[in-house]
C-alpha cells in the first residue's frame, strides 16, 4: 500500500508529446528548431570567447552581455535537445526529477536573464545621463555581485516550485502535451487543487520579469529625455545608437516570453499547439538573434570577431604555405587583409 500510495503520489515519468495535432510534421518542424539551436550554441559561444580573451572588451557592458550569452546558453540548452528528442521519436519519456530539474533550470535561466537586462538597462542609463559617475558606479566588484544577484534571485523564485510541485498527488495521466516541462505543465496534471501553483507562478511572473520590464521601461524613458536634451545631433544618434542594440534585444526577449505566458492563461480559445511553439520560440529565438543583433550593432564586436576568425584561419593555413612558397604566404596575408578590411567596411 505505502508503494502504490509513494507511486500516486510522484510518478516514476512523463511521455512528452510534443505538439499534439501537428504530430505529421514533427520531423519537419525540427528542421528549424535544430538549425535555429546550431546557431545559438555558435553565436553565443563565439560571443563569449571573444570578449573573455580579448582584453580591450572587458568592460561592463560587454561583461553584461557575456552575462546574457551564458544565460542564453542555459535557456535554450534547458529544453531544445529535449524537444528535438521529442520530435525524432528518440525519446519521448522523462523521469520526474529530471522534468522537475528541466523545469527548475529553464525558469531560473529566464529570470536571470530579464536580472541582467535590467542590469544592461541600469547601465545603459548611467553611461548616457551620468557619464562622468560611470566608471566608478560600474565596477568590475559591482559587475560580479550583479551577476551573483541575478542568479540569487532566480534560485529564489524558482526553489519553492519544486517543493509546490513535489506536494501534489499524480494520480491521473502522465501524458504532457508539450516538448519540455514548464510549471503550470506539471502541475495541471495533478488530481488537486493546484490554486497556490496558480497564484505563485503569476505572482513571480508580475514580481520578477513584470518589474523587469516596467523598470526598463522607465529606464529608456530617462534615457530618451536626455538625448533629445543634447545639442549636437551627431551626439543624439551616437547615444540612440548605443541603445539601439539593447532595445532590439528586450523586445526579442520579452515579446514571445509575455505573448506566451497571457496566452497560456487567459487565450483559452487559442490552440494548444500554438501555446507550444509560443513556448518553443522565447526559450529559442532570443538565443539565436542576441548574438547577432549584439554582433551586428556593436563595431568593437564586429571587429574582434573577425579578427578571431582570420587569426584562427592564418594559423591553420599558415604552415602548410610556408612550406611550399614563403611568397605565396605573404601574398595571402595580403589577401586576407584586404578582403577583411572590405567586409568591415560593408559592414559599418
Amino acid at each position: 500500500m505505502a508503494a502504490l500510495n509513494q507511486t500516486s503520489l510522484q510518478p516514476a515519468s512523463f511521455l512528452l508529446l510534443g505538439m499534439a495535432g501537428l504530430e505529421d510534421l514533427h520531423t519537419w518542424l525540427s528542421i528549424p528548431f535544430c538549425m535555429m539551436y546550431i546557431a545559438a550554441l555558435l553565436g553565443n559561444f563565439i560571443l563569449l570567447f571573444v570578449i573573455v580573451t580579448e582584453r580591450s572588451l572587458h568592460e561592463p557592458m560587454y561583461l553584461f552581455l557575456a552575462m546574457l550569452a551564458m544565460a542564453d546558453l542555459v535557456l535554450s540548452s534547458s529544453t531544445v535537445p529535449k524537444a528535438l528528442s521529442v520530435f525524432w521519436s528518440l525519446s519521448k519519456e522523462i523521469s520526474f526529477h529530471a522534468c522537475l530539474t528541466q523545469m527548475f533550470f529553464t525558469h531560473l535561466s529566464f529570470i536571470a536573464e530579464s536580472t541582467i537586462l535590467l542590469a544592461m538597462a541600469f547601465d545603459r542609463y548611467v553611461a548616457i545621463c551620468n557619464p562622468l559617475r560611470y566608471a566608478t558606479v560600474f565596477t568590475h566588484s559591482v559587475i560580479a555581485r550583479i551577476g551573483l544577484a541575478a542568479i540569487a534571485r532566480s534560485f529564489c523564485v524558482m526553489f519553492p516550485t519544486i517543493f509546490l510541485l513535489r506536494r501534489l498527488p499524480y494520480c491521473r495521466h502522465n501524458i504532457m502535451p508539450h516538448t519540455y516541462c514548464e510549471h503550470m505543465g506539471i502541475a495541471r496534471l495533478a488530481c488537486a487543487d493546484i490554486s497556490v501553483n496558480i497564484w505563485y507562478g503569476f505572482a513571480t511572473t508580475l514580481l520578477s520579469p513584470g518589474v523587469d520590464i516596467v523598470l526598463i521601461g522607465v529606464s529608456y524613458v530617462l534615457i530618451l529625455r536626455a538625448v533629445f536634451r543634447l545639442s549636437s545631433k551627431d551626439a543624439q544618434l551616437k547615444a540612440v545608437g548605443t541603445c539601439s542594440s539593447h532595445a532590439c534585444v528586450i523586445l526579442i526577449f520579452y515579446t514571445p516570453a509575455f505573448f506566451s505566458f497571457f496566452t497560456h492563461r487567459f487565450g483559452r480559445n487559442v490552440p494548444h499547439h500554438v501555446h507550444v511553439l509560443l513556448a518553443n520560440l522565447y526559450v529559442l529565438l532570443p538565443p539565436m538573434l542576441n548574438p547577432i543583433v549584439y554582433t551586428m550593432k556593436n563595431k568593437h564586436i564586429r571587429e574582434k570577431s573577425l579578427s578571431h576568425m582570420c587569426t584562427r584561419l592564418w594559423r591553420m593555413e599558415t604552415p602548410a604555405a610556408a612550406q611550399s612558397s614563403p611568397g605565396a604566404v605573404f601574398d595571402l596575408r595580403l589577401l586576407v587583409r584586404d578582403a577583411l578590411v572590405g567586409i568591415k567596411d560593408k559592414a559599418c
